[in-house]
């Protein structure tokens, strides 16, 4: 691997701070992510972020195909150079933003489910997030890379100050588990703390299946938005259209204390909660 900052130096192409951009210069560290992502010669990856193609190179090596996501064109066309250097033709290179998408759509995965790899920037990491688990139904598994203190946050269980609305929708629908660690000295230019890898398989079914999962994402949303506050008071200042004693109603007939806090309640819970939500709400309208 060249040192990313001479590759930049040599084109005259500097990081950009609003994208994020941090690069691994770290050859062993893309290695070890590779290897225990555990990918096979058949496999169609994702990869958001490509950067200098510090993973994009060795995951073209062990896969079929690579759809390349890279959104600023002068590091895209340095890539291009860097995956001619390596003599790999089986890496398409996609300048947009991943945001914009739809990965469904956009992504031929010969009829089975893609692999998503990715360095996310810490200010689209929930987006991303987001958006992946709404699209996971074309998506097998996912291998990202993100800041420690948000790694945090998704890996968090119930009871903690980390436990949050992206905890509870990634353990509603997924597995989780730590490939390993990155210390902040591994990339250029040095971020201020360390990162971790993080694989999240999606599950076909949800253990607790919702009856209206888009309903189940609003109501986690709406007890996350004023956490400090009581369940009841969060969830009827919420934006949701349902009123406050419809809102008590379903909470006591759940057997969930109104007075708890959204990052008490269990993934369970939560589906419990918003399944009679819909239930009582339905008895009220009619």
């Amino acid at each position: 691997m060249t040192s990313p900052k001479r590759l930049l130096n040599a084109w005259g192409l500097h990081p950009r701070k609003r994208l994020g951009q941090n690069f691994l210069a770290d050859p062993s560290i893309a290695d070890t992510i590779v290897s225990r992502a555990a990918l096979l010669p058949e496999d169609i990856v994702f990869e958001i972020g490509a950067g200098l193609g510090a993973l994009t190179i060795p995951i073209a090596r062990a896969v079929k195909k690579v759809y390349a996501v890279e959104k600023d064109h002068g590091i895209a066309d340095l890539l291009k150079t860097e995956l001619l250097a390596s003599k790999l033709s089986n890496v398409r290179i996609m300048e947009e933003d991943v945001l914009k998408i739809d990965i469904g759509e956009r992504i031929d995965a010969d009829g089975g489910k893609i692999i998503v790899v990715g360095n996310l920037p810490y200010n689209v990491s929930s987006q991303i997030l987001v958006k992946l688990i709404a699209s996971r139904k074309t998506i097998h598994r996912a291998i990202l890379m993100f800041q420690e203190e948000f790694a945090q946050r998704l890996t968090a269980v119930e009871g903690g100050r980390d436990y949050g609305r992206l905890s509870v929708m990634l353990r509603y629908c997924s597995d989780i588990r730590t490939i390993t660690s990155v210390r902040a000295a591994a990339f250029h230019p040095k971020p201020r703390i360390d990162s971790r890898v993080i694989e999240i398989r999606f599950l076909d079914t949800p253990q607790y299946l919702a009856t209206d999962e888009a309903f189940l994402f609003s109501v986690i949303k709406a007890a996350f938005g004023k956490r400090r506050k009581t369940l009841k008071n969060a969830l009827s200042n919420s934006t949701l259209p349902i009123d406050p004693a419809t809102i008590l109603t379903a909470l006591e007939s759940s057997g969930i204390d109104p007075s708890r806090r959204a990052e008490t309640l269990t993934v369970q819970e939560f589906v419990a909660l918003s399944d009679r939500l819909l239930e009582v709400e339905r008895i009220e309208v009619s």
